[in-house]
């Protein structure tokens, strides 16, 4: 194992709206319900494994799983996803901090916006945010072009800025998509490449994934493999990953990086 490669994984956990982007209705209960069984399926696999991630949680659901959003602070890093998964207002940045601080018992240093998107620096500075990963430096149809975003962490003046990995050259998503959809191998080649010449891997996907998804019309890319097809995925990656680097959240790996990026 390298002592000096990192492997940053993350999950947003959130209400499980997904369903509504296609048209198609589903109740808060059934949203907050399909998430919750994600994120325990995924806490067993990690406390198996013994590794330490970021969560990236709304304030609405650690309101409605507030028991269980404080045992994992215990473990693993909690940030902000914003209050609402489905819609935002710039107050939500204080006001989801604050509200995970009450919850948790613990500082929340960092945030990540909703479906990635967009958010002045200025505002997350003053809502007392530490870092902000926000940015997939890639394009995604009909939703980004980051592009011309860098690839790397770095510090703004203000805040911590860091992206999500992309292969370095192509600039190959290594999210969530990425992952469901290209054969394993090819993956792990990605992820592998990326993390020798990058130093470090940031990768995130979601519980509600790790849940069964079949009875949902909305495009196959998205449910192509779900549920414990999914999370056995998972677990290989980490078994694989575990012998290239060492496994760290998204907090303790700015402090890494905290003198030499001021």
């Amino acid at each position: 194992m390298s002592q000096d490669r990192f492997i940053i994984l993350s999950f947003d956990v959130e209400e499980f709206d997904l369903p509504l982007e296609y048209g198609l209705e589903i109740p808060v209960e059934e949203q907050l319900a399909t998430g919750y069984a994600g994120l325990k399926k995924v806490e067993g696999l990690l406390n198996d494994a013994g590794v330490r991630t970021t969560l990236y949680t709304t304030a609405f659901f650690a309101e409605n799983f507030a028991g269980a959003i404080k045992s994992l602070s215990g473990h693993h890093e909690i940030a902000s996803h914003t209050y609402y998964h489905g819609n935002f207002k710039e107050q939500d940045l204080l006001n989801s901090r604050l509200r995970l601080e009450d919850i948790t018992g613990k500082s929340i240093q960092g945030l990540r916006m909703p479906r990635m998107m967009s958010v002045d620096t200025a505002a997350v500075a003053s809502a007392g945010y530490t870092y902000n990963s926000s940015i997939n430096p890639t394009w995604v149809p009909g939703r980004y072009n980051n592009l011309s975003a860098k690839k790397k962490i770095s510090y703004n003046g203000k805040i911590f800025i860091l992206p999500l990995s992309v292969s370095p050259h192509l600039r190959i998503p290594l999210f969530w998509l990425a992952f469901k959809n290209l054969p394993y191998k090819i993956f792990l080649k990605l992820a592998l490449t990326t993390l020798k010449y990058e130093g470090y891997i940031h990768l995130y996907f979601h519980p509600w994934e790790f849940t069964n998804l079949q009875k949902y019309r909305f495009p196959t890319y998205l449910k192509r493999q779900d549920n414990d097809v999914l999370l056995n995925k998972l677990q290989r990656l980490i078994a694989d990953l575990s012998n290239e680097g060492i496994f760290i959240d998204t907090a303790g790996f700015i402090d890494v990086h905290r003198e030499h990026l001021l």
